[in-house]
């Protein structure tokens, strides 16, 4: 018994245009990457009192400390507050990656690309 295969004759070209969709779409994931990795952000912390910059690649390019924070006698509330900072800005760099990309992406899920 043989196999029948609808539409076997428009089968190349359906792949051929299918990866030239999967070119065009790692082009623009490249390229969007590339604007994310460069993009800065700005995260407050402690009222303020803690202030960081992270770029897209997640390292910290800056850490501005409130003198009025520094308490000599206290020094878990400070460290708390720089956790608390330097996670924030980490989660939302994750966050913006992944609705950027999803918006190239669309439903495609592509596990370990980011």
């Amino acid at each position: 018994m043989k196999a029948r295969i609808p539409n076997a004759g428009g089968g190349a070209a359906n792949m051929n245009q299918m990866i030239r969709q999967a070119q065009k779409m790692q082009e623009q994931m490249e390229e969007k990457q590339a604007e994310l990795d460069a993009r800065e952000y700005e995260i407050s912390a402690g009222g303020g009192m803690v202030k960081l910059k992270i770029n897209g690649q997640k390292t910290v390019t800056e850490l501005v400390i409130s003198p009025e924070i520094i308490d000599p006698d206290d020094p878990e509330t400070l460290s708390d507050i720089l956790t608390a900072a330097v996670n924030q800005a980490i989660k939302q760099v994750e966050e913006t990656n992944a609705a950027e990309m999803q918006k190239i992406t669309g439903s495609i899920s592509l596990p370990g690309m980011f």
